[in-house]
């Protein structure tokens, strides 16, 4: 039996490479901890999602338990009983002397009668237990967490737009344009951030688009320094050659050559943002400079909890720490997993 051999003509079969996008998601399927740190995170997005169309947490300033309602699994306050005050017994004692009104009481009284009244039960106990109000913990957290993630996200996203444009500039005009930029950068970080931060919130007030914009404008500077560190070692590559010698305008040698073999260090860079506005917004709001009284995130639960900690309700500061603890944690676990998945060192 003869073998069949190619002829000339005959193309070999090719093989088409994986993009990096689909390279970096093959690696990061391999990665366990990245996958389940993944499934968490958007665990917590749908849960977001499902509060903002007001699906869930939608009546979290409902007064549903009695003040300070324990947690499920610890059962009712045996604590909270109504006292019973008795009054010695004797001959009825005659108030028209001392109180004019009180003639009428009687016929008050009968008068409030016939009103049908309903009564409200409170529960003695909620999932993870009530504050000061009766209000929900656990509904509490759950809108805490729309708001605390929805301020650290889009003041990642504020902060990399500016610091990605003046990176980008800085990095690819040099001169004096970039000398300009790297001034500005070093006022800026010659402040401490918190001291910056404290003092965009003194002028521009409380509020959510406040904080995005407080945070977003004190934090671009770390992502601008590295933005401009790869434009730098970018723009004499041989493909930015060619691509200027072609006549390819300045803005697309930026921003469609560069920008996307800088796009690995700007979304790890991003994701380790969001992270870090998370919890400056929980210490603002703690503070008292972060989100309006009449909302609610994590950083005003824990500054209801330090006033219910004195009475020894710890119930709202374990609900608030926990949701925080757990998408912080699972957050940067996925940011070591796409740092390592989009790492060209490590392909």
């Amino acid at each position: 039996m003869s073998a069949i051999l190619p002829t000339p003509g005959d193309a070999a079969p090719t093989t088409r490479s994986p993009g990096v996008w689909r390279s970096a998601w093959m690696r990061l399927r391999q990665d366990r901890v990245g996958m389940v740190s993944l499934a968490v995170v958007c665990a917590f997005v749908l849960l977001i999602l499902a509060s903002a169309l007001g699906l869930v947490a939608g009546d979290w300033q409902r007064e549903i338990g009695v003040p300070y309602a324990p947690p499920t699994m610890l059962g009712p306050d045996r604590a909270q009983t109504q006292q019973i005050i008795e009054t010695p017994k004797g001959p009825p004692i005659d108030l028209s002397d001392v109180d004019p009104l009180a003639p009428r009481y009687a016929e008050w009284k009968e008068r409030a009668a016939k009103f049908q009244t309903t009564e409200i039960h409170k529960a003695d106990t909620l999932p993870l237990g009530g504050d000061r109000l009766g209000r929900n913990v656990l509904a509490k957290a759950i809108k805490g967490a729309q708001i605390s993630i929805f301020v650290g996200v889009f003041a990642a996203l504020l902060a990399t737009l500016i610091g990605t444009v003046l990176g980008a500039v800085g990095g690819y005009a040099g001169g004096r344009t970039g000398d300009f930029l790297e001034w500005v950068y070093n006022v800026f970080t010659s402040i401490p951030d918190i001291l910056l931060i404290f003092a965009f919130a003194a002028v521009f007030g409380r509020g959510i688009e406040t904080v995005v914009l407080i945070l977003g404008l004190a934090g671009w500077t770390g992502m601008y320094r590295q933005v401009r560190a790869e434009y730098m070692k970018h723009r004499t590559r041989e493909y930015v050659r060619a691509a200027e010698a072609i006549g390819v305008s300045h803005l697309a040698r930026m921003f469609v050559h560069i920008l996307p073999n800088a796009s690995h260090v700007i979304l790890v860079r991003l994701s380790l943002l969001v992270v870090g506005f998370i919890k400056a917004e929980v210490i603002l709001s703690f503070l008292g400079l972060g989100v309006p009284v009449e909302q609610v995130s994590w950083g005003t639960m824990l500054a209801e909890a330090n006033v219910e900690l004195i009475l020894g309700k710890w119930w709202q500061l374990a609900a608030a720490t926990a949701f925080m603890a757990t998408f912080v944690t699972a957050f940067s676990l996925l940011t070591d997993a796409l740092r390592d998945a989009l790492d060209p060192k490590l392909r």
